[in-house]
């Protein structure tokens, strides 16, 4: 059986699939990822995971398996993507200040033809950040391709002061969830089959 098609170009998530011990290879979908006018946030994140699954399955055919996943940060209703320049990384810093935001993975495994979805919410609070640790954080390298402009596995971990829900969704990948529908589809994993 061919490998597993990881439908994404992320590091993040080359690593925690590789936790799972699935055997797969990396293919990177390029699309559009341009949010809808009026197209909410669960509904953005899902077309995005459908659109990386279906542009790599056009170069494989329908019995390739492919996974796809979408990781958003969302606050006041507004999707908040990877940091276009300085201000704007500021400017979600400050948003997420003192504040809970959501972060919102969808993942699409499409095989034969067949697609399975599922989408994870986590909760996360922030700490109050002054104007001078936002400035401090965007002088590293860690903020520049993460969604909201932090990442929870680096120094942008000690932003949050709570995690309601599922750690490694923060990260980009809900395990938990990517275990479940793999061995939905017979694919193997370290963990076998759950139950």
């Amino acid at each position: 059986m061919s490998p597993l098609i990881l439908a994404s170009a992320s590091p993040r998530r080359h690593e925690l699939l590789a936790r799972l011990g699935v055997r797969f290879v990396v293919e990177a979908a390029a699309i559009d990822e341009g949010v809808h006018a009026g197209e909410k946030s669960l509904p953005y994140v899902a077309r995005m995971a459908r659109e990386k699954a279906r542009a790599v399955a056009h170069r494989h055919g329908d019995h390739a398996a492919i996974l796809a996943a979408d990781t958003s940060v969302v606050i006041d209703g507004d999707v908040l993507g990877k940091p276009a320049d300085h201000f704007h990384a500021l400017g979600m810093l400050a948003r997420l200040s003192g504040r809970t935001h959501s972060v919102i993975t969808a993942l699409c495994l499409r095989r034969d033809g067949r697609e399975t979805h599922c989408e994870v919410e986590t909760r996360v609070s922030f700490v109050t950040l002054s104007r001078e640790v936002c400035e401090r954080y965007l002088a590293t390298d860690e903020p520049w391709d993460k969604a909201g402009g932090y990442a929870v596995q680096g120094l942008g971990g000690a932003f949050v002061s709570s995690i309601e829900g599922s750690y490694s969704n923060v990260v980009g990948l809900p395990l938990a969830e990517t275990w479940l529908l793999l061995a939905e589809h017979g694919i193997d994993t370290l963990l076998g089959a759950p139950g």
